[in-house]
């Protein structure tokens, strides 16, 4: 396994080369005097490729490679644990240069002390043994440890000071770019209708959250559908299948979560919705467009606060009674607006304090504020949410019609995409008029991301996306970019053509090439439907040729 095997984690890679160079040339470091890191913690959720990533270093340094589990060492008979790790790092002396990959530490490295009662004292006993051995090494040894784990609190403040893992090496949940790198990978070892990367970029843009080892299911389980179905290639019904099987059963939404949600604002684009029940838990689920930003506002939590009372808001207007199917929204209501109101420092009464998180396994027997301060911020976390619900209420007594022809069609499609709801719901009625001049419009800011304009986005170009979005004759104008009966690239001519009539009336260039750019995305728009249910393409390319053709006017 060598970093070529490894994507969407760039920076992690580029953190433990540090390592890889240590290896290649150690005399270098020794005659500057400097000492290489002995030991480095990958941290990050599971998935994300800790152990291919230790794997990839040893390949790329020509190293012997040593693995093993935290629980290994974990044996009920006393000094059992101990005598494990003496071993395993004898093995690794005698295969040095050597990494050992120790996966899941915190099986082993919890703080001592810790746990009550029930303090394991052979697990501490193998914790000192592996302290005294990491402590033992020189630079000239040629071992190092590498070891992943996703709980990084809960070590001992020994193992991970200065002299044992100096290094600590996140590795996230991939991007849209890293998700695209690694379908890329998995996508060349299967048998496909097109190249690998006809359905990488919207395969990412697909599935936003997805962990690595996800991603390799979803490819998976495409080609066994596939399989299953006597086909000669995998194609795009077979990937659309396979994400709503894996994700199908992640998250469960109701069709008034989804119908509240178009409504509201700062919600993030809806891609798909179906009722195909997915296991027995699940009867259905609305897919969203993640928008890759970790920071969320004020208004945007507000949003999904009301999105997420908007199952026990039905029941009450439409139903005229209320069930325990709200509760798993209700339990996320009172985290989400507790966390606005104590943590995130948005509420006026409280201030700017904040008050941090419980651990889920710890036992805390007082807050960290008085009881006057609890009653203030219980007092607001009630009016917020009765706020959120008000709101929510309001939406659906305006749109309360709407919600029997999304069932009708529900019933008869079983899975709608966003075209199909605007059949009915029209555009969305946040795109007014001012929507255009935003420059962070929420469609804008996705074409940005899936297209991968931000690198060639010319200021006239820019405005005629915010026309077409601004304007609401299109709000699936970025889906529509990337799929067609053909490439869409096959449309730059005609978009050019009319670019150039403008220009060539006579009018200044600037102004009329502008003016025949918005004319040219406008007619795109309108004639989407022609080519929107096959190829997918890179938009990059097309915009590069559309700019350079624009610049030759």
């Amino acid at each position: 396994v060598y970093f070529k095997d490894v994507a969407g984690c760039d920076e992690a890679k580029q953190e433990i080369m540090e390592f890889v160079h240590f290896f290649k040339n150690p005399k270098k470091y020794e005659e500057l005097g400097a000492k290489i890191p002995k030991g480095a913690l990958l941290l990050g959720p599971p998935g994300t490729g800790k152990t291919l990533l230790a794997k990839a270093t040893a390949g790329e340094s020509g190293v012997s490679f040593l693995s093993t589990s935290g629980s290994i060492f974990l044996e009920p008979f006393v000094g059992v644990g101990s005598s494990k790790v003496r071993s395993l790092f004898q093995e690794a002396r005698k295969c040095a240069p050597c990494i050992v990959f120790i996966d899941e530490i915190d099986a082993i490295g919890r703080a001592r002390g810790t746990g009550g009662y029930y303090v394991h004292e052979e697990r501490e006993n193998t914790l000192n043994q592996l302290l005294v051995e990491m402590d033992g090494f020189g630079t000239t040894s040629g071992v190092v440890v590498l070891a992943g784990t996703n709980r990084a609190d809960v070590l001992d403040k020994a193992l991970v000071r200065p002299g044992r893992f100096d290094r600590q090496i996140t590795i996230d949940k991939p991007d849209i770019k890293g998700r695209d790198q690694i379908f890329q990978i998995y996508l060349n070892r299967i048998k496909l209708d097109n190249e690998p990367s006809y359905y990488s970029h919207r395969l990412a843009s697909l599935t936003p959250g997805f962990s690595g080892v996800e991603i390799a299911n979803v490819c998976n389980e495409a080609a066994l559908i596939a399989a299953r179905t006597d086909e000669e290639h995998v194609t795009k019904d077979h990937f659309e299948a396979a994400i709503d099987r894996v994700i199908g059963g992640l998250e469960k939404k109701n069709m008034a979560m989804l119908l509240w949600g178009w409504f509201l604002e700062h919600t993030e684009p809806l891609l798909k919705v179906t009722i195909v029940p997915r296991g027995t838990e699940t009867l259905g689920f609305a897919q969203y467009l993640s928008n890759e930003n970790l920071l969320m506002t004020k208004e945007q939590l507000f949003d999904r606060t009301c999105m997420a009372l908007g199952g026990r808001a039905a029941e009450q207007v439409l139903i005229g009674t209320i069930s325990t199917g709200a509760q798993d929204d209700l339990e996320k209501v009172t985290k989400m607006t507790y966390a606005q109101v104590a943590v995130y420092g948005f509420s006026e009464q409280v201030g700017l304090l904040s008050f941090p998180h419980h651990k889920e396994d710890s036992f805390e027997m007082s807050k960290p504020y008085s009881s006057e301060t609890g009653a203030i911020i219980d007092k607001e976390v009630r009016e917020w949410v009765n706020k959120a619900f008000k709101h929510t209420i309001q939406l659906i007594e305006e749109h309360k019609g709407k919600v029997a022809e999304i069932a009708e069609l529900l019933l008869e499609k079983e899975v709608l995409y966003q075209d199909d709801l605007l059949q009915v719901l029209e555009k969305l009625p946040h795109l007014d008029d001012s929507y255009s001049g935003r420059l962070d419009s929420l469609w804008w800011r996705d074409l940005c991301s899936i297209g991968k304009v931000c690198e060639v986005e010319p200021n006239w170009f820019a405005n005629s996306v915010r026309y077409v979005v601004g304007n609401g004759v299109n709000t699936f104008f970025w889906r529509d970019l990337w799929i067609g009966d053909e490439p869409l690239s096959d449309q730059f001519p005609v978009l050019f053509n009319l670019a150039a009539d403008k220009d060539i009336s006579g009018a200044e260039k600037g102004p009329a090439c502008r003016a025949g750019v918005n004319d040219a995305v406008k007619w795109l728009s309108e004639n989407t439907l022609d080519f929107r249910s096959g190829a997918v393409m890179n938009c990059c390319t097309g915009f590069k040729i559309l700019q350079q053709q624009m610049q030759n006017l």
